[in-house]
Formats: C-alpha cells, sequence, structure tokens
C-alpha cells in the first residue's frame, strides 16, 4: 500500500475516534473502540513515516491529502 494512503487513512481513523472518546468519558465509561481506533489510526500514521523516504513534513500532508483524493477519484 502506498504510504500517502496509510497516512491519509491513518489521519481519518485518528479523527473519527474523538467523538466516541469524548462519548466515552462524559458517560463514564471505558473508551475501548476509540482505544482501538486510535492504536489503528496511529500504527497507520507510524507505519507511513517509516515506509516514506525523509517521512513527512506538517505542511505537505494538505497536498497528501489532495493526491490520495484525486486518485480515488481518477
Amino acid at each position: 500500500m502506498n504510504p500517502d494512503v496509510m497516512l491519509v487513512i491513518g489521519l481519518i481513523v485518528a479523527a473519527f475516534s474523538i467523538p466516541p472518546i469524548l462519548g466515552a468519558f462524559a458517560e463514564g465509561r471505558a473508551p475501548r473502540a476509540a482505544a482501538i481506533m486510535v492504536l489503528i489510526g496511529g500504527g497507520l500514521i507510524a507505519l507511513a513515516v517509516s515506509q516514506k523516504p525523509g517521512g513527512y513534513e506538517i505542511n505537505e500532508i494538505p497536498n497528501v491529502f489532495v493526491r490520495v483524493v484525486g486518485q480515488l477519484i481518477r
């Protein structure tokens, strides 16, 4: 799998884990599913950074999103 795709999927999964974490803490229960989502997202991000020579810079991430979405649309 392309490191750019892994980075984008990892960021999306990690971002989608934030509402369940907040909801679980608000209801006083353990955020089990959200914790698994954070681990999956973090793992994908770490794998993408390690697979790309030179890694990623913060200002490069929006361009990566555009490239991946462009590949999906095309």
